[in-house]
């Protein structure tokens, strides 16, 4: 069995979420699945984009594309302005935002970004008092019911987190943690705007209409989080050349970066062909 993988190392959206603060127990499962690679004896191909052209001839009876997702591409005056970044631009390829930031899209990957642009960096032992001092929790039992007036973060970012639908941001996120999102974030001061109408970028920032209103958000960095395309372009060529495709995850549906659906599916498929 081979596992080819364009990048220098395997993980995928695994990779930019357990950038994440909170998420950095995704290096364990990375960790894991290297492991099990090893073990079960699978050839890893690294930094080998793959063509139809190299493939055939292998005599590979299946091949599966768990290719994964593109960021959409909006249209909107001044996408190209330098200042226009998309998620991965900022949590792959470590671009840098600015002190005033628009994030375009508050689904899950919006609200990830925002937790990521408003999180100050700390030395791994202070994380969670840091956590306890934000949230009010008095660890020393000081406080009656051992809770303090919370202490929370401050970014030092001015951060505007926005989209098209009039529903509450953060409305489709986890129920038992969503909360917890869009709290955490009012904390630090983001602006949630919802109902929002995108009408151009310039030098200037990002200009917007909201109920009935053109407004200019003074930003220097648009973050576009507008969704995502599944990346299956591969399928047609091999299926041409006489090869059985399965999509898995992105390449099958680009729906919100689903990693639980997305091995689910990859579980089921090789249990269907071993």
């Amino acid at each position: 069995m081979d596992l080819y993988e364009a990048d220098s190392q395997i993980g995928g959206q695994f990779l930019m979420a357990r950038r994440i603060p909170g998420k950095e127990e995704f290096d364990e499962t990375l960790r894991y699945y290297r492991r099990q690679l090893d073990l079960l004896g699978v050839h890893l191909h690294l930094n080998t984009p793959v063509q139809a052209e190299t493939l055939s001839g292998k005599g590979y009876e299946e091949v599966v594309l768990a290719t994964g997702v593109s960021p959409r591409r909006i249209r909107l005056p001044g996408i190209d302005h330098p200042g226009v970044m998309s998620y991965v631009d900022l949590l792959k390829h470590g671009r840098k935002a600015g002190s005033r930031v628009a994030i375009i899209g508050a689904g899950g990957i919006g609200f990830d970004v925002a937790e990521y642009l408003t999180h100050r960096e700390q030395p791994a032992e202070d994380a969670i008092p840091a956590f306890l001092a934000e949230w009010g929790v008095d660890s020393g039992y000081r406080w009656p019911g051992a809770l303090q007036p919370p202490r929370p973060q401050r970014s030092g970012r001015e951060l505007y987190l926005l989209q098209r639908k009039t529903s509450k941001p953060g409305a489709g996120l986890g129920k038992t943690t969503g909360w917890i999102h869009r709290a955490a974030l009012r904390k630090r001061g983001v602006h949630m705007l919802a109902g929002v109408e995108y009408l151009g970028i310039d030098d200037s920032g990002l200009h917007i209409r909201r109920e009935g209103r053109e407004q200019l958000l003074e930003v220097d960095t648009v973050v576009v989080c507008a969704g995502q395309e599944p990346l299956r372009q591969l399928a047609a060529p091999l299926e041409a050349l006489g090869m059985r495709v399965h999509l898995i995850g992105g390449a099958d549906e680009a729906r919100e970066l689903d990693a639980k659906r997305a091995i689910d599916q990859a579980s089921r498929l090789a249990a269907r062909l071993d």
